[in-house]
This record gives C-alpha cells, structure tokens and sequence, in this order.
C-alpha cells in the first residue's frame, strides 16, 4: 500500500482528485473518501476498484490502481488538500483513498483529457473504445466515458488509457438504470472499427469468464469504509453484477438504434 507524501496539483473533474508524490517515487492521482461526486463518496472509491479491475480482466487499458494511504499530518501541512464545497472548503479525509497511477514523471508526460478529431487518428489503440463500451454497459457506467491520452517519449502514436470508474453501478447508488447512450464516449469517432455485433466479441467473449470467485476476489480488496461496513450492500452489489453479463449484448444495441446512432459503420 503505497503512503503520499507530497501533494503536486488538484486535478480537473468534480472528484477533486489531487496528483500525489508516493513512496517509490511513483505519482497517483487519489481521489479522496470525500470526494463531492455523491452523498456516499466511499462507494465512488469502491466503484473505481471493481471497474479499474474488471477492465484489465477484459484485456483493456487502465492504469493500475492502488490504496494509498495519505496522513493526517500530510492533509494538516497541505493547505491545498481540501474539498471545495460551495464557498467554503473541508480538509481532504486522512486513511485510505483510491489512487491510478500517473503514466510516468508528470513532468516528463504530458497527458490530455481530449483529443481534437484530427488527433485521434495518431491514436494507436482506438479499437479498445469499443472494448470498453462492453465494460460500461455491464456495470452500467452513468457518466461519459471518460479516457486519457499520452505519448511515450520518442513515439509518434498516442495510448489511450481509460479512467474514472466511479460513476459505475451508477454512482454511490449501487442501482443499474441502464439507457441507450451511457457510457458511449463523446466523440463517435472512435467507434469507427465497429462494423457489428462481431467486433465487440472479444470482449464479450472474455467477460463470460468472469466468476463469483473473482468478484469476491475483487470486493476483498476494498476498504470496509468505503462502503459504509455494510457486507450486505456490497455482497448485493456483486450478485447483481455476476446476473449481468449475458445482458450486455442487447445493451449494446439499444446503443446502437438510438437515434444518436454512435457505430456509424456498422453494416
């Protein structure tokens, strides 16, 4: 469990996430147990683990994630480290926060929110959008499908790496209200492989593997107080997640006859 120890910058978004200097000389952006997203901003915490999970079980980009630990002493000598709250502010919880590793040195990486259109050709793994729409419709993702963009030092092409999680299993609600266009990304360009059913099978076919077990698995590394020490919402949560996945198919189609139309190749 990596501990902070120095603050670096708040980060844009509505989680107030900061980028943190941890142990190893590695850099995390920890969102906060605090955090202004939802009323139970724990299970936002909560969320970003079974999404940032599963996604990599699915053979999708995501930075790894860890709980970090940041002190009472760190947040007492920050004075940046605080939730703004209308016009006022509250010091950032102290224990155990969600962090995804910085892709680097942040002053040798830069990395984008948005890519122009123009840009998103030089985007080497463009396919994986479509990967991660069949991880958003299973957990019902209630935001925009929200993505990073870097370069590598001396390479040409773009990554694309996918974060925010927490608005999976839609929010601190822990409910599934399942609509055409949620989690579809913003630009449909990045759809543009999507010719049919077809090119979501490898995705689909990976998330047929996932099992009770490994969303145990998953749940045991959740801190208890990011969801309130309540076993039993959380053990309802995963039950509800395993029933999902043969509904994935048609979630994706609901997608695709909105009149929005994101898969424009589609045949």
């Amino acid at each position: 469990m990596p501990r902070a120890l120095e603050q670096i910058r708040r980060m844009r978004g509505g989680a107030q996430a900061h980028l943190m200097r941890c142990e190893g000389e590695e850099y995390y952006v920890v969102k906060f147990q605090n955090n202004p997203q939802a009323a139970r901003g724990g299970r936002i915490l909560a969320n970003e683990v079974l999404g940032t999970r599963l996604a990599a079980r699915l053979g999708l980009p995501t930075q790894p994630a860890a709980v970090v630990e940041v002190t009472t002493e760190l947040i007492r000598l920050t004075t940046d480290l605080v939730i703004q709250a209308g016009a006022g502010a509250v010091p950032c919880a102290p224990g155990l926060q969600f962090g995804s590793r910085y892709p680097g040195h942040p002053a040798e990486i830069a990395v984008h929110d948005f890519l122009p259109d123009e840009k998103l050709a030089q985007v080497e793994n463009l396919h994986d959008f479509a990967g991660m729409l069949v991880l958003d419709k299973f957990l019902c993702n209630t935001n925009g499908r929200q993505a990073i963009f870097y370069r590598e030092p001396g390479r040409s092409q773009y990554q694309a790496v996918f974060v925010d999680q927490g608005f999976c299993c839609n929010a601190g609600e822990w409910s599934f209200p399942d609509a055409p266009l949620r989690g579809i990304y913003a630009k449909h360009r990045v759809y543009a492989s999507v010719t049919g059913m077809e090119s979501y099978a490898p995705w689909l076919e990976r998330l047929e593997h996932i099992t009770p077990a490994l969303l145990d698995q998953i749940a045991s590394e959740i801190p208890p107080e990011w969801y309130d020490q309540d076993q039993e919402a959380l053990f309802h949560l995963l039950e509800q997640i395993y029933r999902r996945r043969k509904k994935v198919p048609d979630l994706i189609l609901d997608a695709k006859n909105s009149n929005r139309q994101p898969f424009f190749n589609w045949k």
